[in-house]
């Protein structure tokens, strides 16, 4: 079950129609997933910011980093042209090169004469090798492509898929999560979504709704207990909105997902790359990626919220952040690792349990 359906809200915010960043419009969300043997647990997600190919309408975006253990490709370009021309897609640590080669390759193929454009796609990672053989790179070009052709709208896989196959979160089986926030008319009527991969956080620090749930949970027993530590791994982040932004305004938002992190007790950890983007899919009119000056005008005009209206943006960025997480967290399933230490799964009535235990009540379910 997700957050929502137990009656735990994070936030005053509206939800969108499936609470997700798919509620966006245009953006797609795929996933391969990888479990073989007692050994590989991994994946890959591609996230497509538009609903063709993402060089033909380029998005503003911005990129920002809390705490730089951990790596992704492409965001100099971003930080520097403010522009997002790719697919997103997230995976394990050692197998950043292969996917964004595959991603390279499927632009490749996709154009009728390669010679006119080059790529730099974003490829973010967070370690899974407590879970996966991940010096095996068991991710391969395949499943980059089976990820990009499982790419759609509508509900969204969460927990242990894709790229959060293998992923520990607070100590509790994470991975994949997502959410969304619909401004009211008076606010701008914008929606905004995220994605994460969610691999951080000690239990002892976990908060759900701003109870310290985590307090209460440490009879579980803890997925470190032969080798790591408690907190080591890292988030990574993708923030949608239709609302029209400019690059340091994508920048601004993508900076909100560190209160989400925050709110649920993460954030604090030298070992964890947290590592956020941001996107806008207004309609700028954008001119197609690669193809240098030729038939693009000197100049052009383009809309941007005002800065005295952007709060509510920033607002739901950081409630959506933080559902995410909670999302992440009940999707998962019990797993072990190849030496048999169990990572358990943070079953909803646990949950409950815990919050009660610290005062919490419910709100109406939803």
């Amino acid at each position: 079950m997700r957050a929502r359906q137990l009656g735990i809200t994070t936030g005053l915010g509206t939800p969108g129609e499936l609470n997700a960043i798919t509620d966006v419009p245009g953006v797609r969300v795929g996933h391969c997933t990888l479990i073989e043997g007692q050994t590989v647990r991994t994946g890959v997600t591609v996230i497509q910011p538009r609903p063709g190919e993402a060089r033909l309408q380029p998005s503003f975006a911005g990129v920002h980093v809390l705490n730089g253990n951990g790596d992704a490709t492409g965001l100099e370009w971003i930080r520097e042209a403010g522009l997002l021309t790719t697919p997103i897609a997230f995976t394990n640590t050692h197998s950043v090169g292969t996917v964004r080669d595959a991603l390279i390759a499927a632009e490749r193929d996709s154009l009728a004469d390669p010679s006119t454009y080059w790529c730099m796609p974003v490829v973010m990672e967070t370690y899974d090798g407590v879970l996966n053989d991940i010096w095996g790179q068991h991710v391969r070009p395949e499943h980059v492509r089976a990820a990009l052709a499982d790419a759609r709208s509508g509900p969204v896989g969460e927990g242990a898929v894709g790229g959060g196959t293998g992923m520990i979160c607070h100590e509790f089986k994470g991975g994949i999560g997502t959410a969304s926030r619909k401004l009211s008319a008076e606010q701008g009527g914008w929606t905004v979504g995220a994605l994460l991969q969610a691999n951080h956080g000690q239990r002892r620090e976990l908060r759900v709704d701003g109870y310290p749930v985590g307090r209460v949970l440490g009879d579980l027993p803890s997925p470190f207990a032969k080798r790591g530590e408690p907190g080591m791994g890292s988030i990574v982040v993708v923030i949608a909105t239709d609302a029209p932004l400019l690059p340091h305004q994508c920048q601004r938002l993508a900076q909100r997902a560190s209160i989400g992190i925050a709110r649920t007790g993460g954030g604090t950890e030298d070992s964890s790359g947290d590592l956020f983007l941001a996107f806008s899919t207004a309609d700028q009119q954008l001119p197609p990626a690669g193809y240098g000056r030729k038939g693009v005008a000197f100049s052009q005009g383009v809309a941007m919220v005002n800065n005295d209206h952007i709060s509510p943006l920033f607002s739901a960025a950081a409630e959506a952040v933080e559902e995410a997480i909670v999302n992440a967290l009940l999707a998962g399933v019990d797993m072990h690792t190849a030496d048999g230490v169990p990572v358990p799964a943070l079953e909803g009535e646990r949950l409950l349990a815990a919050l009660r235990q610290t005062g919490w009540k419910p709100a109406d379910p939803v």
